[in-house]
Parts: C-alpha cells; structure tokens; sequence
C-alpha cells in the first residue's frame, strides 16, 4: 500500500533455506574454495620445535590440522595420545624443517614426558622421520612465513593473462581487489578506465606469474579492445615500467602450484562440435575448431551462417575447457541444441548439417571424460557469478545436471538472465556462506521475507576469542593449548572435519552410507561447517529421525553454542529439530567427540583428526553388541548413553513384565522413552503414536522370551563370549539338517559372532546375502532380532528374498528354543 515501508532484512542463509525447504551444495564438492583454503600446511607434515620446557632444545613433532596460521602439533612419540596436543602460531613460534637442528648445530631432545616411552632416541628418530614429509621451509623462514598463499595477492601485485578472445597473446593485469582468491583485474595502462576490469579465481588456467610469456614464447601485446586506447610507444613505456617494477609487485612461483595442468589436444582445423560460450553460457551451439595454435591451444568459434554478421564469437580453449562436447552430446543428453543463426528451420540435424559443410565432427577421444561424481544434486542451493554481471554474485537454485554440467537458475540479479550452464569444476561457484565469509555483497532474493517470527535464545558469555594479532602481541615465543579459540582474519575458523571411514559406525548409522560420505568437509565458518556434518550423519542413518532426536538440544541443558535447525525424513514423513552446534575452533574437536558418544559410535569417527592407519580406540575388531558390552563392562560407563537411558539384552531380560516400546533395530541394545519427558519427539513431528511408533511396531517377540526363560537357563549358559575367535564357529558339516527342516545347532546363538553368522548363512541357499551381513555386523544376538519387516527396510530386500532368508533365520531362532533357552 502507498505509504508503507518494509525494513530491508539482513539475508540469512540458514533462514532461506528453511523456507525454501532446499538444501545447501555440500562444501566438498567446491574443490578450488577448498585449495584457497590452503595454507601449504598439511596433516602428517613433520618439524622440528622448540621443547616449552626447555627452549635450548627441540623435538620432533606431527601437524595433526591446520587453522589459518596455527598448526596443532603433537610431538612424536605420544602415539594416539592426543592430550598434549598444542597449538602454534606460525609467525612467533621456534618452529623449523627437518634437518634444521643438525644444521645449526641445535639439540634434539625426547621432551620429558615421552622419556620412558623412546629408550633409544637415535633409533627411533631413524625409524619415524624415514619417508617422512617435512613442512615446507619457505613457509616456516624468510618473508612469507605464517601468510596465507591468497594473501600475498595484494592489490597492486602484477600478473599475466591470455587473451582467450582474440589470440594466445598475453598482457599484464594488476590486482584490484582480492575477495577469496577471486580477483579483480584491470589491464596495465588502463589506470582510470574500469570498464574492461575482469574477475577471474587465482587458480583460473590463464592466468600466470610476471615471466610466463616469454619463458612460454608468447608475445606480450595488449588485448585488441584496448589497444587503440593508447599509442605503441606509449605500451612500449608501461612494459618498460612493470619490469622495473617486477621484484616489488610480483607474487610467489608457488602460488600456481595447484593450477589444472594443460594437456595435450587431438583437435584439428575444422572440425564440428557443440559448445557453450563462456561469456554468455546459457545455450549450446553447433561450433568449429577455426584454428589450431599448438599441441595445447587452439581457437573455437559458434557457427553463425549469417551473411551479414558483423562479429563472431570465438575464445581460445584447451583440452580440459570447460563447455566443449561431441556432436550429439545434447540429443544423447535430451538437450536443446540451439540453432545456429541463419541456418533454414527449427529442426537442426547434424547429419545433413556436417554434410552440407563438408566436415567431419570431432572424435569423442578429443573431449575430456565427464564424472557424475561431484555431490551436486537438484534444487541445491550454492553461490554463483553472473555471467552478464560478473561484479555480482547471486544465489543459485541447481535445476538439471546431466554428466559434469549443472543448470543453474540465479535469483536476485539486477537483470534477469536465463539459466546458466557450468561445470561442476567452474571457478565461478561457491559454496553457501562464500561471500559472507570473505566480506562481498551476495545478492539476496527479490521476494523480501518479512514478518518472521525469529527464536530467541539467552545465550551464555562465551569466553574470550584470541585473534591472530593477539597471539602475536601477547603470546610471543608460547605455544597454545589445543582449547584455545581462534579467529582468524576476524573470521570463525573451522578446520577440516575428516570421517575416518574405518572406523566403527554405531548402531544409528550405517555403515555402508558412511562409507559413501566424502572424506572430509570444510574448512570454513564453523557453524555452517558442523552443520552440514551433522546433516550428513543424519542422512546416512537407519532411521534419520531417530539420530536427529539424540542430536536433539535438551531444552533443559545449559546452552553454550548456536542453535541450527536441522531436519530428517524417514517413511515420507519430515522432522525437525533444533541441534547445538559450537561456534569456534576451540570447542570443535570436543564437539565432534561428544557427539560420536551421543550416536555410540567411535569417538573418532569424525572430527578434526585423520585417522591414519589404526584408530586409537582399536574399533575395528568390535561388532554393534561388542561395542556395547564392552566399553559397559570395561568402562563401568556406557559410551553415548542418550537421554533416559538404554538396556542390552541383559538389562531387558531382568524387566519381563515392563512393556517395551518396539523397535525395528538388529541391535542388541534398547532406547527406553524417559519417564520425566512430556514429549522427546522433534519439533514439528507427529506426535504420541505417531511416526516413531508406527515405524517400530514390527520387532521380534524374541526379546520377551528371551526375559522369560532367563532364570532357567542363566544355570546352564556360559558367559556370553565376546571373542570373534572363542567359540567355535558353526561350519556347513556341523549344522545338520533333519527331513522336516528341523535344524541341529552345535553351538549357542547368542554367542556367535559375525564370522559364525556369515559362515551359518555360506551353507544354505541364501549365501549370496552373507556380504550384507558382513558388513553390517550383524552377530548371533542381532541375528535373534531380525524379522521380516526389518530384513525388507534396512537390507533393501525384495520380498521373495526376505522370506526365504527369514526362513532360515526362524529355524535358528526354533533350534535355540528347543536346544539352548530350557
């Protein structure tokens, strides 16, 4: 109405994306975002470091991660021990590469905590520094010590770019502006003029250090565009001026360490594909190889049959260009290939096409492979720039992906402009929360949301956060302890969160999708770091609904972090819930910890630590109900314990005649609904006999025999053995098989382990299904569980196949009560 005004709202990511139902592009899958990131620094890198007790000497010690300019290191010889784990400020700390010490005749010294551990210090420095991976000494000594890669692009730094319009010729470009390792470059010469100003990432192919042309072979000419802006001599003058100026604006050799490297091409002169313009990537076109520079170049141009045009289209590519593809690849594809301009009607055939040119289309072994394999999907959501507007950087819905390509549809752009086509390895994509994290305006959707009813939560003071300039100023020389908080650049930083894939899974989570995850997410903000763990836990579980309710911030628990909204679906139904998340690098490792407790699974299974080769916790050898038992029994305290509780299968069998809620679980052990809660469901779904019940009314009556029968046989059962190598395991010869089906077992049930169950299954004519219980680790006491209707969800069985699998699970189950329950 006339007269009224709506308050422009600060855009919120996490807000539209609740509202958008949508979810964010995962971080992994934004591979030039993640090598920005990078410091040179790697986990597993060794140095040399001043003992804090004693500074005359030093140790040896292993990066465990990085985090802008610190390193936490732990010196070797605490193993997997990670409580003297610490921190380390690049720019003050006494740290150096391998070798150092020796060479400036400096003592190495086994710090005295590890003195008993290393009795023969030459020895065992021999054995752990074989094949090791120094740190880089450039980075530890001299000028670029402590910085970042990207922030030694400073503006006013000088580079290099082809010009990929009109030939292999390159000029000099000045930085801008530096957003991220996204530039802004203005051509040498050209100080008061912006409008031929282009944005390209560091890592962008052509792009290059001071030098690259001549050692190349390339002439450097200013582009044709600006050429007449100036007079030869008046060129000549400025190139004269940037070599003088070279030592002062030029950036480090290794800063294009990880650029693509350039292959070698198969093209010739005049052969046919389909490509997209990069400057204008929103149809595919017919278009001809129009020249062929060298075994790495050559020049493309969109076919246009006009005989009036006045322009062309053409850029230089290479054989990793994004946007060139084979004839046909858009029919394949059920793509629209446009056109081109000229050609007699609408139905284009590249049959009668290449014989009307009288040329040959380009060999698919020209093209280079395409992978499905990237973690887009459709309608995510991700950062783009806008090809017509590249100052602007807009929110992008993914709407087709077909191979390596993606569809983008951007919102918020001052002009409308059609829906892009990129590669999933573009350079002009960014992942949710890019621009905010490096201070640039993201365009906000048009459609203003207002009048939302936002939560408000009391929040506790957090403890001070030390930034870069502190540790400088007032930790001068002193190492950091890993609890330490650290922003920097002003920025939350969280380091790379690793999922140790061989670790034990728990049983929430399953651990065929953990194996699926990507290897590592972030680093970045923290928040929206954790978040998309915690979505990618929750989203590889048996039932997600139930990991979001462990997940769930008891309302009534101090909280100390910040509240993310998350959600799950399980059975066509939608939950939601809100979760705790920390917010500084500090609390990140315990969080990750805390939270592997929380979903009983191993407390490495993700955090900030790789692990290596063994896991520390040894979680490989146990199975879902080893697990249990034994972190019950040896720890006198159950990992994970969740709110209100939880039984093994000795617990319950004490409480016969409590009723138990059903459950769809194999496992062993039981969630009991706490007696104090009036609702533990999330927020926002069905509540009382909704979801969770329906969805757990399907398990085995077994556990309510098993109650019953166990005072009589507790006299005549051994201790449960929790060895995969005690018992002898059930083999084909020892199962005998009666007329009637009647099946004589050898060796109690309950007590077999995941190798018995697999080898019991190998003897009958369900044996190709063994590999599923195998990897699910499903022993003798799961196996007592299973019934049809969990056999068909968590094992994706077709119902012929499920019958006749629990067929025989029945007969174990039969020939346990007769022979093993009295």
């Amino acid at each position: 109405d006339a007269g009224s005004s709506v308050e422009e709202m600060e855009f919120n990511w996490d807000e539209y994306l609740e509202d958008t139902g949508a979810t964010a592009a995962p971080h992994g899958s934004f591979k030039h975002v993640d090598t920005s990131l990078q410091n040179g620094f790697a986990p597993g890198m060794k140095l040399e470091v001043a003992v804090k007790s004693d500074q005359n000497t030093y140790w040896v010690a292993t990066i465990i991660t990085t985090c802008g300019q610190l390193l936490l290191l732990r010196y070797d010889g605490y193993g997997e021990d990670r409580k003297a784990d610490f921190w380390c400020d690049i720019l003050t700390a006494d740290l150096h590469p391998i070798g150092w010490c020796q060479q400036n005749k400096k003592i190495l010294k086994v710090p005295e905590g590890i003195k008993d551990k290393i009795p023969n210090q030459e020895e065992f420095l021999q054995r752990v520094l074989k094949g090791a991976c120094s740190a880089p000494a450039n980075l530890l000594e001299g000028l670029h010590r402590g910085k970042n890669p990207l922030d030694l692009i400073a503006p006013g730094s000088r580079l290099e770019l082809q010009n990929i319009r009109d030939s292999l010729e390159a000029w000099i470009v000045s930085v801008v502006e530096n957003v991220g390792g996204r530039l802004k470059l203005r051509y040498e010469g050209l100080e008061d003029l912006d409008q031929f100003d282009q944005w390209l990432f560091y890592l962008d192919p052509f792009l290059h250090q001071v030098g690259w042309a001549a050692q190349h072979g390339y002439s450097l000419q200013p582009p044709l565009a600006i050429r007449s802006l100036r007079s030869e001599a008046d060129w000549q003058e400025i190139l004269k001026k940037v070599k003088e100026e070279e030592e002062e604006s030029s950036v480090p050799t290794n800063l294009f360490k990880d650029k693509p490297v350039i292959g070698v091409h198969s093209f010739s002169e005049g052969m046919k594909l389909e490509a997209v313009d990069p400057m204008a990537p929103f149809v595919i076109s017919p278009a001809t190889v129009l020249k062929v520079y060298n075994d790495k170049y050559f020049m493309i141009e969109i076919d246009d049959l006009r005989p009036e045009r006045a322009s062309s289209q053409r850029y230089v590519c290479h054989v990793g260009s994004a946007g060139i593809f084979p004839v046909q690849w858009s029919l394949k594809n059920g793509l629209h290939l446009s056109p081109p301009p000229g050609y007699p009607g609408q139905d284009f055939d590249w049959a009668d096409y290449l014989k009307q040119c009288g040329a040959e289309a380009a060999p698919q072994s020209c093209f280079p492979s395409l992978t499905s394999d990237h973690g887009f999907k459709e309608n995510m959501k991700l950062e783009a720039v806008n090809p017509v507007d590249p100052e602007e950087v807009c929110i992008a819905t993914v709407t087709k992906i077909k191979d390596s390509y993606l569809w983008l549809q951007l919102e918020g752009s001052k002009k409308a402009v059609p829906e892009c086509i990129v590669s999933v390895e573009s350079m002009n994509i960014f992942p949710v929360g890019w621009c905010e994290t490096n201070g640039y305006q993201l365009r906000p959707p048009r459609k203003a949301i207002v009048n939302k009813q936002k939560k408000i939560a009391v929040v506790q003071p957090e403890k001070q956060i030390l930034s870069s300039r502190t540790v400088h100023d007032g930790l001068k020389n002193q190492e950091l302890n890993s609890s330490d908080s650290v922003v920097i650049n002003g920025k939350y930083c969280c380091p790379k969160i690793y999922f140790n894939h061989r670790c034990f899974s728990g049983p929430y989570l399953n651990k065929g999708r953990i194996a699926e995850l990507p290897q590592s997410v972030g680093p970045g903000n923290c928040v929206l770091v954790l978040k998309e763990v915690l979505t990618l836990l929750i989203n590889a579980a048996y039932k997600p609904s139930r990991v979001l309710r462990e997940l769930q911030l008891d309302e009534e628990a101090a909280w100390h972090g910040h509240g993310e909204t998350l959600k799950a679906k399980y059975k066509g139904k939608s939950y939601r819930a809100t979760v705790e998340v920390v917010r500084t690098a500090d609390r990140v490792a315990d969080f990750c910890r805390k939270t592997c407790i929380k979903l009983e699974c191993c407390p490495n299974l993700f955090g900030p630590q790789m692990v290596l080769d063994k896991c520390s916790e040894n979680c490989s050898v146990l199975t879902k109900t080893k697990y249990t038992h034994y972190y019950g029994k040896r720890k006198n305290k159950r990992i994970g314990r969740p709110p209100g509780g939880h039984s093994n299968l000795e617990a319950a069998m004490k409480k016969p005649n409590k009723r138990r809620k059903r459950r769809k679980h194999f496992f062993v052990h039981k969630k009991k609904r706490s007696s104090t809660s009036v609702d533990n469901t999330p927020a926002g779904s069905p509540q009382g006999s909704g979801a969770e019940e329906e969805d757990d009314q399907d398990e085995s009556e077994l556990s309510h025999s098993l109650a019953q029968d166990r005072d009589k046989r507790k006299r005549k059962l051994r201790t449960f053995s929790f060895s995969d190598d005690e018992n002898k395991p059930p083999s084909p010869k020892d199962i005998k098989m009666e007329v009637a089906e009647k099946l004589q077992l050898d060796s109690n049930p309950l007590e077999w382990s995941v190798a018995d169950v697999v080898r019991f299954l190998k003897s009958t004519d369900c044996a190709p299904l063994a590999r599923i219980f195998l990897d699910q680790e499903i022993d003798g006491q799961a196996l007592l569980l299973l019934t049809l209707p969990t056999v068909q969800e968590c094992m994706d069985l077709k119902l012929g196949p499920a019958i006749k699998l629990c067929h025989h699970i029945e007969r174990v189950k039969l020939a346990f009560y007769q022979q093993f329950a009295n």
